[in-house]
């Protein structure tokens, strides 16, 4: 049963303005970095005011959170990024919750790939929308304006706050949200709309990049026996690094027993020499690091840094010549909704009563995400939004509108449930 202020607000909800804001978003190109993040803040920012929040857009001061010392690491090079809150402006003294999600989007990847432009959204069978960032997260922004127009439009007066923290930069470490909590933009509790296939996540993982760097001896190919190739001599690391990774996954967290491999480590590239008769005199791998739920991440980094020695100590050429590891890029820790908290059974409460269906099941995911910074900083997070990270990241991606509607409703009842009515 709904409440009269939930029931006016999801009669006010239009599952037609959905699909159209999700096409608008999707057509906006907003890699991580590129000068279309910004854009897309900006064009938000004009959504919000139409909405009636109050809304804080500003530039980031950007050599100041790179030299704090609790910032997240990044990835993309930028010379700017833009911040972007808005809050409902009739609250009084009741709780705020967040309703968060980033703006940004990975690059497509090879254009012959994608069925067309990636950034130009196809719409199939009337309700499948495809193109980068339908899931991730596009959908996700959609869900809670859709929310928030409808609680508007039902004339629904809150006790207390829903706040929007729209962010940019999560792809690569979290400099959005490390920026957003920076400038003091706080709540009780909040709800991420990452791709959830209709789960509440309530933990994830995190993901550290290291790089490896493995000497050779360059040598002319005529007289390979008088160098070492780099490329030989990384091969026991290799192997080191997948036992690593075996030994990190026993016994897993049971919020992560679902997966093959919860806390993956994965060496994406590889570079090595500089001509094709020459012996290589140096190898580079740069890879990531699963961090397990609850897991100090410096503790995950003395654990690699320990099995490379090992390795290193084990092999007569890297006894004299070491790899050395290096910490970049994005440093997600891992982050958790402190158990028996009451933002889950609010949201699974939600779900049930607006789609009449099962209660959701809770799980974790095995990849770092905003919800780490929010949870470190006092405030209640989970995840629960439309579409499937299976098919984020790749030129399938893609999502319902009619789910998108469905996680904006449960947002409807669980924003109102959250902060109370007058």
């Amino acid at each position: 049963m709904f409440a009269d202020a939930e029931a006016a607000a999801l009669a006010c909800l239009d599952e037609a303005a959905v699909g159209r804001m999700l096409l608008e978003l999707i057509s906006v190109p907003s890699v991580t970095g590129s000068p279309a993040e910004s854009e897309i803040q900006h064009l938000l920012a004009g959504w919000l005011e139409r909405l009636g929040l109050d809304v804080d857009l500003w530039s980031m001061d950007l050599a100041a959170l790179l030299a704090d010392p609790g910032f997240p690491g990044a990835e993309a090079a930028r010379e700017e990024a833009w911040g972007l809150v808005g809050y409902t402006a009739d609250g009084g003294d009741g709780p705020t919750l967040i309703l968060q999600g980033h703006v940004d989007v990975v690059p497509p990847g090879d254009p012959a790939a994608w069925d067309g432009d990636p950034f130009v959204p196809r719409v199939v069978g009337g309700d499948l929308v495809h193109g980068r960032g339908a899931c991730d997260m596009k959908a996700g922004l959609v869900a809670h304006l859709a929310a928030l127009a409808a609680i508007r439009a039902a004339g629904v007066r809150l006790r207390g706050r829903v706040a929007v923290h729209f962010v940019v930069g999560e792809e690569d470490g979290g400099l959005g949200a490390f920026g957003t909590l920076r400038r003091g933009h706080t709540g009780d509790a909040c709800v991420i709309t990452e791709p959830t296939a209709g789960t509440l996540v309530t933990a994830n993982a995190g993901a550290l990049t290291f790089r490896l760097t493995v000497p050779g001896r360059a040598a002319h190919a005529s007289s390979r026996d008088a160098g070492v190739s780099a490329i030989d001599a990384y091969l026991p690391l290799h192997r080191a690094l997948g036992e690593l990774e075996a030994a990190r996954n026993r016994d897993p967290s049971p919020l992560m027993a679902e997966y093959p491999i919860p806390y993956a480590l994965c060496v994406g590239t590889l570079r090595a020499g500089d001509w094709a008769s020459s012996v290589p005199d140096l190898l580079v791998a740069q890879g990531r690091l699963g961090v397990r739920i609850g897991e100090e991440p410096d503790a995950a980094r003395d654990e690699l840094e320990r099995w490379v020695a090992k390795a290193c100590a084990a092999d007569p050429w890297l006894r004299e010549h070491p790899a050395q590891v290096e910490w970049t890029g994005g440093q997600f820790a891992s982050g958790r909704l402190a158990e028996g908290h009451p933002l889950r059974r609010t949201v699974a409460d939600a779900c049930v009563a607006v789609d009449g269906g099962s209660r959701p099941r809770e799980r974790g995911a095995p990849y770092g995400s905003d919800l780490r910074l929010y949870t470190a900083a006092g405030i209640p997070a989970l995840q629960y939004g439309p579409g499937d990270v299976r098919v984020a990241h790749s030129p399938r991606e893609c999502v319902s509108v009619r789910e998108v509607a469905g996680v904006a409703r449960a947002l409807v009842v669980t924003a109102l449930r959250t902060v109370g009515v007058k």
